[in-house]
């Protein structure tokens, strides 16, 4: 099979597509996928330089990628509830940057999605869920989001909204149309950030979840009093020196399963949407990883193996 490998952690260039690679079998409660869609994420290039070993620990020759869309192609002893030929959506064992993977965990995909909207649903629905549990957002309190406009942010923002929740959004101007059309409140990251959030939100913020990871950590804390608890970070490497809460790791998978379902349902009715920025074919992953890296995209990266 096809697939994108590197076996040294580095830049883009470590990156390397090749073929003629051993398609996996599935093992005990797993499936292999024949992969339609795959979804780029920042955690891919940090995994790619050795940034996240304490979440995800390597061992070479390494597959990136971690959520998919897909087709059962077979099925490992003891899985019951999918057939071959299903079409599902969820996260893999073995890297999703090929044609073939084996997951554990996935849900069916919505006839009504798209391969490319239901690879871009995983990663970031379960981690904006899991960062608004984390912070026990409720409706009528006020939600900072650094990096709303992102995948991740761009999920929290709605499921927050939808839930009653008042969300300030930090985001470049570009972005400022996208994040009103969510329902958020957006202002400019920078320099006198503290002032234009206080304008914003004059009863001040009630909790921060930090999916940029620029230097956002000194300023949320300004923001909440000093009140460091209900601040949540995915981003910011220097959480523990801040005495900040670094959420690394899916939650319990059960939730997840669920809360990934519900989140394909929303999605086919518009009340979750995530944009698609671009599509790659699976030969150009280290370009793809390259514009990830570089936070420009306006929306989703999806290689097409």
């Amino acid at each position: 099979m096809e697939a994108i490998v590197y076996e040294e952690f580095g830049g883009p260039e470590v990156l390397r597509h090749v073929s003629g690679l051993a398609v996996p079998e599935p093992g005990e409660g797993e499936i292999r996928v024949r992969v339609a869609a795959v979804g780029v994420n920042p955690v891919d290039h940090k995994r790619r330089y050795g940034w996240v070993e304490a979440f995800y620990p390597t061992t070479f020759p390494a597959v990136p990628g971690l959520e998919f869309a897909g087709t059962v192609d077979a099925l490992g002893p003891g899985v019951t509830g999918v057939r071959v030929g299903d079409e599902i959506l969820g996260w893999t064992t073995t890297g999703a940057y090929a044609q073939y993977a084996l997951s554990d965990l996935w849900v069916p995909k919505p006839a009504e999605l798209s391969w490319e909207q239901a690879a871009s649903l995983p990663v970031a629905g379960e981690t904006a869920e899991r960062v608004l549990d984390l912070l026990g957002v409720r409706a009528g309190e006020t939600l900072l989001l650094h990096g709303a406009a992102g995948a991740v942010g761009s999920a929290a923002v709605q499921l927050a909204v939808a839930a009653g929740v008042t969300v300030i959004g930090t985001a470049s101007e570009r972005n400022h149309a996208y994040l009103k059309s969510l329902g958020a409140i957006p202002v400019t990251y920078g320099e006198g950030l503290a002032a234009r959030v206080r304008a914003a939100a004059p009863d001040g913020v009630d909790a921060v979840f930090d999916a940029a990871g620029h230097d956002t950590l000194p300023v949320s804390i300004e923001l909440m009093a000093g009140e460091k608890t209900r601040i949540v970070t995915i981003a910011a490497p220097d959480a523990e020196a801040h005495g900040i809460v670094f959420s690394g790791v899916i939650g319990d998978r059960e939730k997840v399963r669920e809360d990934l379902t519900t989140h394909a349902k929303l999605a086919t009715t518009g009340a979750l949407t995530l944009r698609v920025a671009q599509t790659f074919p699976l030969k150009d992953a280290a370009r793809a990883q390259e514009l990830s890296e570089s936070s420009r995209a306006q929306g989703k990266l999806i290689l097409l193996p």
